[in-house]
């Protein structure tokens, strides 16, 4: 059958030659073709072989890609890389606690490189799985020789900055079953009381000195009775390891609590996160991802929040590298070239940046090219081929890539919406798998993932295997349920246990069923994959009586050129909205010049022409974007510096804290306000 095919195969292919002029005299033997002929011939079928070879090969998804998730009885969705309704609980047998999955990746690497550090100027130096177990092991019985008890009902507070000791103070606690409770550095002296009574934390160990005087200074104050051990990573700590090496302990690991995680807004409220949890919800990340050993990542996004902690806890199963930056966001550039990471975590505002700077290219040839090749390599996504090896690689994007590592396999990207725009590009000219993702601290970071092999943009992807999503009737604010809209609502494994000491908060989101209530609102797609569309926290009335979601216009207004950071504020005794805008220092001057303005960067902040093109740009976007004339700003105020961690605009998770930017700024949205006619 094979011969005959292959003969038909010829057949055909002959046919689609030019007749030649036989004779009856005329054979193929009688051809006598020059030796650079046969050279020719054969280089051509050289090349043809190697590319049948090396041609790019779309990647194969998980799944049908038109059906992604699978509808359930009553009105939820599962993932569809489940054989039946049993949601995911671990995907090692082994593997069932955050301990657990440190264990297996020690098995895996042994005295391999585990956690990575550097010093300015210097190459990474790294810890093994070895040592850092045996540090682990030796800290925790040092805890135990303080008076910390081995059960989970112990809470045990990390105050530092992401570093090797975060992670080995995390296994010290894991080891002997007790639950960290991670504090912040922006938390204010009130917020941070509160947690540590609430928490009745009795030992808190941190990075830096100045941090244990705060702690200290409350305790004189008599305001944290419960703390009375104080834990520096430092030289300071050498007492409680040579401790804990004198009264070494048996390990007791555990499989309930873990961590209790205090979220924003309001009162800070603890989030408790069991085992369970963190094996589900990472198991599910690793079934949808081929991490392995030879992976390294990098850690810079706050390990008290859960998306980086999940991170981190995947790649330590697998016997994989994790390089922590220097502790300087400014520098963390550098510690990317230097680390050369694999996977690469990010938030969107981060990559708003590096489209942002990749994209404001002046030349206009240089402008065409950079168009041209991203279409061309967004062609290849269409049709599942992903690589940061094709020609456009090489002459356009390879110093893009370079500025990363030039290594990188994932992006995971989470946290917050990203512009479609932003993801469809950054798919082409980083040449590697960039995931989104949506989740929050209750449901253990993720509930929903993009699949691998689906590279179309505008939503958040498919539920996880550990969950089930289904959405509610929102008829305040038109969306039901029967239309594939509504608010998002999970259960399943990785859904949290509820808000220490807080029975009313946690009532409030969890209902009688486990099923969480997030306060977003989204859609199903036609594909199986949800997209946010909307949120019904931070959401206000205007004077008129229209609804105002800002998160979603502060979106829209983020992909102006000029524009870095927005914020859009709205009053229900007004009929319109005003914002808070920061410009983009790397190209608003830029930007201002080409309409002809010229200044420095405050100056050009403090322009009412300058504002006024911002504002009509910022129109021209919204009203492109699709948003109503209610939901567009009618004024804003150009300020010139960053919102931040630092100054307190910015969550540790980079959200703006609307509160704050709304006090900050009282005096302009006032001023606004009374000077903008409608």
């Amino acid at each position: 059958m094979q011969r005959k095919w292959n003969c038909g195969q010829t057949h055909n292919f002959w046919s689609l030659v030019p007749s030649l002029p036989l004779s009856s005299s005329f054979s193929f033997s009688s051809l006598s073709l020059s030796p650079s002929s046969l050279l020719g011939i054969g280089a051509l079928a050289s090349f043809t072989a190697y590319w049948l070879v090396t041609r790019p090969r779309a990647m194969r998804p998980p799944c049908d890609l038109n059906a992604q998730s699978i509808p359930g009885e009553p009105n939820w969705r599962r993932s569809a890389l489940l054989k039946d309704d049993v949601l995911l609980e671990f995907y090692y047998d082994d593997t069932r606690t955050a301990y657990d999955m440190f264990q297996r990746g020690l098995r895996v690497a042994g005295d391999g490189p585990c956690l990575g550090f550097r010093k300015p100027g210097e190459p990474y130096q790294w810890i093994s799985y070895t040592e850092v177990a045996e540090q682990a092991q030796v800290l925790g019985s040092g805890l135990l020789g303080k008076g910390c008890q081995p059960n989970p009902e112990q809470l045990v507070g990390i105050f530092a900055q992401n570093r090797p000791e975060w992670i080995i103070s995390e296994l010290a606690c894991y080891t002997f079953s007790m639950a960290v409770v991670p504090l912040y550095d922006t938390l204010g002296e009130e917020a941070m009381v509160h947690i540590l009574n609430l928490a009745e934390i009795s030992l808190v160990m941190c990075d830096k000195e100045e941090k244990a005087e705060s702690l200290l200074g409350n305790k004189e104050k008599g305001v944290t009775p419960t703390l009375s051990c104080l834990v520096l990573f430092n030289a300071c700590s050498d007492a409680i390891i040579n401790s804990g090496v004198t009264q070494s302990r048996a390990v007791m690991p555990s499989s309930k609590l873990n961590c209790v995680l205090f979220i924003w807004p309001g009162k800070p409220k603890g989030a408790m996160i069991t085992h369970g949890n963190i094996a589900s919800n990472s198991s599910s990340v690793i079934k949808i991802l081929e991490v392995c050993s030879e992976d390294v990542s990098i850690s810079y996004l706050p390990l008290a929040h859960m998306f980086e902690r999940m991170i981190q806890v995947s790649m330590l199963c697998h016997g994989a590298r994790v390089g922590f930056y220097q502790g300087d966001i400014s520098l963390l550039m550098d510690d990317i070239k230097t680390l050369k990471p694999t996977l690469f975590p990010v938030v969107p505002r981060l990559l708003n940046r590096i489209y942002d700077k990749v994209s404001s290219v002046t030349s206009p040839l240089r402008r065409a090219v950079l168009h041209y090749a991203v279409r061309r390599k967004q062609a290849e996504l269409s049709s599942g081929v992903v690589r940061n090896n094709s020609l456009w690689d090489r002459l356009v994007f390879n110093r893009i890539q370079a500025n990363l590592g030039g290594n990188l396999r994932f992006i995971l990207t989470a946290s917050a919406p990203i512009s479609p725009t932003v993801l469809s590009f950054l798919r082409a000219t980083l040449g590697c798998l960039i995931f989104e993702g949506y989740g929050q601290t209750e449901c253990t970071a993720g509930c929903t993932f993009s699949m691998p092999g689906d590279w179309s943009a505008g939503h958040v992807g498919a539920p996880l295997p550990c969950a089930m999503v289904k959405l509610i009737d929102i008829p305040d604010m038109n969306y039901y349920a029967k239309n594939g809209e509504g608010e998002i609502c999970i259960r399943g494994h990785s859904v949290f246990r509820g808000y220490l000491k807080d029975e009313e908060k946690t009532t409030e989101v969890l209902d009688s069923d486990g099923w969480l209530h997030s306060g977003d609102v989204g859609q199903w797609l036609p594909n199986g994959t949800l997209r946010i569309i909307d949120r019904k926290k931070h959401i206000f009335k205007l004077s008129q009586g229209e609804y105002i979601a800002p998160e979603k216009i502060e979106n829209v207004y983020m992909r102006c050129v000029p524009v870095l950071q927005v914020f859009v504020h709205g009053d229900s005794l007004q009929s319109h909205l005003i914002g808070i805008v920061v410009p983009d220092p790397e190209v608003f001057i830029d930007w201002v010049k080409e309409r002809g303005i010229v200044g420095s960067y405050e100056e050009l902040c403090q322009n009412p022409d300058v504002k006024k093109e911002v504002l009509e740009d910022m129109t021209a976007v919204g009203k492109e974007a699709g948003l109503k004339s209610f939901e567009q700003v009618k004024d804003l105020h150009l300020h010139p510096e960053m919102f931040s961690v630092s100054n307190g605009l910015l969550t540790p998770t980079l959200k703006t804290r609307r509160v704050d930017i709304y006090r900050v700024f009282q005096e302009q949205i006032t001023n606004m306000y009374s000077t903008t006619a409608i």
